[in-house]
């Protein structure tokens, strides 16, 4: 006899737990990928993080995101601290990530492929903990930007070693540091050339004192950030540390950490400059023209980021679709779920491939002036597109729990609420479609490395012959109206992904020209042609 007559806790008929996978080995589309952009040296790299994201860092990503960050301004006797407590396994994760090469191996380990593999690595982070990439990527963007300076070298230095110290104390004291950023304030937005942050030279040198604020601080915990403010030049830009040389503490104030709607592991605040010491990077009155270099980087990986919560959230929406059942089998087994499954499934393999091509041009842009010119203009177009696919994507995964994935005990309602960041981080949807149509105009190279970027897939597929004439036409017609910009980016975006699949040969490739680019496909996911083999689409995607 039951000891409860009415006990209802016999669980039948719900997936197992997700959780230990091997990211790595589970992405077939990765794994390609970094093969084809001459990656393949750092795969045990990759593999043994995979590994380790895909169990022991998910797992302590969840006390990361259910503790938030909080500010402590005094301590209890009333000093000024400004610091930033969080969860124990934040600073885990952290120290995991840094170890790793996250945010240094493309400058510790420079060779072929060591910007690819950094992209994956920062892919397969970003799966698993994605609050803790936003550090991580300014760490990792900043360094050429410091490496100007020979003075600052020794933050270069630091920011890319391997080594992880949450500890607010002088940069001297450690043997890594991380890197925030400030650079938008209340009434400038994306437009930083409104900024009102006064820099005022100390001495005629390269040192100044800021007054002033940042309405959005990034990673306030981090040792230094750089910042955009109006010396007597014009708009220029500072490396302000914590700490001032003389080992005393910089003259800021964290006001309050931002109420964010997701992105909850990491903190964002609004801080306020009170003769706050820094020193200048680059010219006075070329701010924008310095961070010019981290924006590339820092928007790939924008569409890194958005490219691994799709990756988590379809592995999410396929494991539970395996041992669900439904109406007598598997929800898998149900035509119209295979139907959005393996449309998911194309929708993530091009973001990552597009994504990782982006990385394998970054990487030899130094020495190939046809991959920078390609780099420059194909970030603002992949993080236009590829960004603005995640949330309506992570939707339809969730949907694919249905109450389940409404949970917070799930992973998915912490992609769902992250999915939009990358869209409006690093300028939003209208400045990179802006941002292309600048680049054609006044960078005529541009337009003729991505032309030349297209030709290479031209004859491989008819719908993908079609759109590259009408869209060599539509380019070559002139200037393109302000207010069709979003039209004319999202036809290049999907061009060029087309262009990426199909000269990979990837499976999915067919399936996507005829989805994307001939139209065989409605406004939503799951509208692909009936007679496509959605069952290896989706066993592509995550091996059963």
């Amino acid at each position: 006899m039951k000891a409860f007559p009415f006990d209802t806790q016999d669980v039948e008929n719900q997936p197992p737990e997700f959780a230990a996978r091997d990211l790595w080995a589970d992405d077939m589309a990765l794994r390609e990928a970094v093969q084809r952009e001459n990656a393949s040296g750092f795969a045990v790299h990759l593999q043994e993080y995979g590994a380790l994201a895909g169990s022991e860092l998910l797992q302590l990503s969840f006390d990361a995101h259910r503790d938030r960050p909080r500010l402590r301004t005094h301590d209890r006797f009333g000093h000024r601290l400004d610091v930033v407590d969080f969860h124990p396994h934040y600073h885990a994760v952290m120290a995991a990530a840094i170890e790793h090469g996250v945010a240094g191996l493309s400058w510790s380990q420079a060779r072929p492929g060591s910007h690819v593999a950094r992209a994956a690595l920062s892919y397969l982070h970003g799966q698993v903990e994605p609050g803790s990439s936003c550090p991580l990527t300014m760490t990792h963007a900043a360094v050429p930007v410091l490496r100007h300076e020979p003075a600052l070298r020794e933050w270069a230095d630091k920011a890319i070693a391997p080594h992880y110290d949450p500890r607010d104390v002088p940069m001297g004291a450690k043997a890594g540091v991380t890197l925030g950023m400030g650079m938008t304030e209340k009434q400038g937005g994306s437009d930083v050339r409104a900024n009102t942050t006064r820099a005022t030279p100390i001495t005629g040198g390269n040192e100044y004192t800021l007054v002033g604020h940042k309405w959005f601080f990034s990673a306030p915990m981090s040792d230094a950030f750089l910042v955009l403010a109006q010396a007597p030049g014009g708009l220029s830009c500072f490396l302000m540390p914590r700490w001032r040389p003389d080992g005393t503490k910089n003259a800021f104030r964290l006001m309050r950490l931002k109420d964010k709607l997701g992105d909850w592991s990491n903190a964002s605040s609004e801080v306020e400059f009170d003769d706050a010491w820094a020193y200048r990077v680059g010219e006075e009155g070329r701010g924008v023209a310095t961070i010019i270099e981290m924006v590339m980087l820092t928007r790939l990986d924008c569409m890194l980021g958005s490219s691994a919560l799709m990756r988590m959230a379809l592995a999410q929406a396929i494991h539970h679709a395996r041992h669900r059942r439904a109406f007598g089998k598997r929800l898998v087994e149900h035509a119209l779920m295979q139907n959005v499954l393996a449309d998911l499934a194309i929708e993530a393999e091009a973001s990552l491939a597009l994504s990782l091509r982006l990385a394998g041009a970054v990487d030899r842009a130094p020495g190939d002036a046809r991959e920078a010119a390609f780099a420059r203009i194909a970030t603002a177009i992949g993080k236009f597109f590829v960004c603005k696919r995640a949330p309506t994507f992570v939707n339809e995964a969730q949907e694919c729990l249905g109450g389940n994935g409404y949970v917070e005990e799930s992973l998915l309602p912490r992609l769902y609420r992250q999915a939009p960041l990358n869209s409006i981080w690093e300028g939003s949807g209208n400045i990179q479609c802006l941002d292309v149509l600048r680049a054609l105009s006044r960078e005529p190279e541009t337009l003729a490395a991505f032309m030349s970027e297209l030709e290479a897939a031209r004859d491989l597929h008819p719908s993908f012959d079609s759109e590259l004439s009408a869209l060599r036409m539509q380019l070559q017609a002139g200037q393109v109206a302000e207010a069709s910009a979003r039209l004319l980016v999202e036809r290049m975006a999907l061009t060029l992904q087309a262009s990426v699949l199909l000269r990979a040969g990837s499976p999915v490739a067919e399936a996507f020209c005829r989805s994307r680019l001939w139209r065989e496909h409605g406004l939503v996911f799951g509208t692909l042609p009936a007679e496509l083999n959605f069952a290896a689409l989706v066993e592509r995607a995550l091996p059963g």
